[in-house]
């Protein structure tokens, strides 16, 4: 297949640019239908092909899909019977990867522009990109859902990650996964599959050992939908913690200074315990909770933002869940699910 040049893309020909768009998903039926004729409008080319991986839907998104795909023009169900995402990508590409160039991976449980595709193609073939990554911003509506957005919005709970703070337009270590060369993406192995959490940062950093480039574009991003209770959140950043961890063991790397600063949560709440028995253990836990709602009522003050304070107790869940779960991915505790 012919590369387009540059020439050829910034008068929009892409259409001589085959992609593969996959949809990793489980339990999806209220967004599924929406989401895939929005990523019907986007295709380049008529050959693009949609693939909906799902992991065991059990309310009706399998048969939404298999409705809109009789419908729509190269739209496939795929049961991803391991149910995580590294594997239903793995499993797609394995599949149907070699009739394209391009992998463009989704999440069902997010929102895009109406050009999200097409500019990611774009950045891809004009800046001979490996992998383009994108920002994140994260959208609630519930009470507790907005709350959890603003903190992930926030220096406090995304430690002025990249992907998550905005920004865009340099050569990056790691991103929002958004479009990988798919022989990128087979040369380094794919996904790793024993990642529940973290795959994408696993995966970049082999991306990075064997060469590839990988471009935050500032062009586009995604909206992201957080855990709207308390429970969900903690599992969700128990796991991040846990593929850190992992991620860490495996390439024998070292945690940045936003990542080292987040694993003393959970041994000082640990330590708290103490405060029965010598009053001073408990002053690491009172500095850490203190600067937590301080930041929240600066929140509320100064960015005039009510959730303030609401925000601070959601990245106090997240701090100590990414704490907890990346000291017991360390010392070898397991959880019942991998179990």
């Amino acid at each position: 297949m012919r590369v387009p040049s540059n020439a050829d893309v910034s008068h929009g020909d892409l259409s001589l640019i085959r992609t593969l768009i996959v949809v990793p998903c489980l339990d999806e039926a209220k967004t599924i239908e929406p989401l895939l004729r929005k990523l019907d409008q986007q295709r380049s080319s008529a050959s693009d092909m949609i693939v909906v991986a799902d992991g065991g839907s059990k309310d009706g998104t399998q048969e939404i899909v298999l409705r809109v795909a009789q419908e729509l023009p190269n739209v496939a169900l795929m049961h991803n019977a391991k149910r995580i995402q590294s594997a239903a990508i793995n499993l797609a590409v394995q599949r149907f990867g070699a009739e394209f160039e391009y992998l463009i991976r989704i999440d069902a449980h997010g929102d895009y522009p109406d050009d999200y595709c097409r500019t990611l193609l774009q950045e891809a073939v004009s800046l001979e990109a490996d992998s383009i990554v994108v920002g994140m911003e994260t959208v609630g509506f519930g009470l507790f859902q907005r709350a959890t957005a603003a903190a992930q919005n926030s220096k406090l709970g995304n430690g002025g990650s990249k992907h998550r703070a905005g920004g865009g337009g340099e050569w990056v270590d790691h991103g929002h996964h958004a479009l990988i060369r798919i022989f990128a993406f087979q040369a380094v192995g794919g996904y790793d599959e024993s990642f529940s959490h973290n795959e994408d940062a696993e995966l970049d950093f082999r991306l990075r050992q064997s060469g590839f480039r990988i471009w935050m574009t500032g062009k586009t991003y995604m909206t992201y939908y957080p855990r709207s209770t308390a429970s969900a959140l903690f599992r969700q950043y128990l796991g991040y913690g846990r593929g850190r961890a992992k991620n860490l063991l495996k390439h024998r790397s070292i945690p940045k200074i936003r990542q080292a600063i987040p694993l003393a949560v959970a041994p000082v709440v640990i330590g708290a315990v103490l405060a029965v028995l010598y009053w001073w253990a408990a002053i690491p836990l009172v500095v850490w909770a203190v600067a937590c709602l301080g930041y929240g009522v600066w929140m509320a003050v100064g960015q005039n933002n009510p959730l303030g304070p609401l925000a601070a107790v959601s990245a106090m869940i997240m701090h100590f869940a990414w704490s907890a779960g990346f000291w017991l991915e360390l010392i070898g505790i397991k959880s019942r699910r991998r179990a």
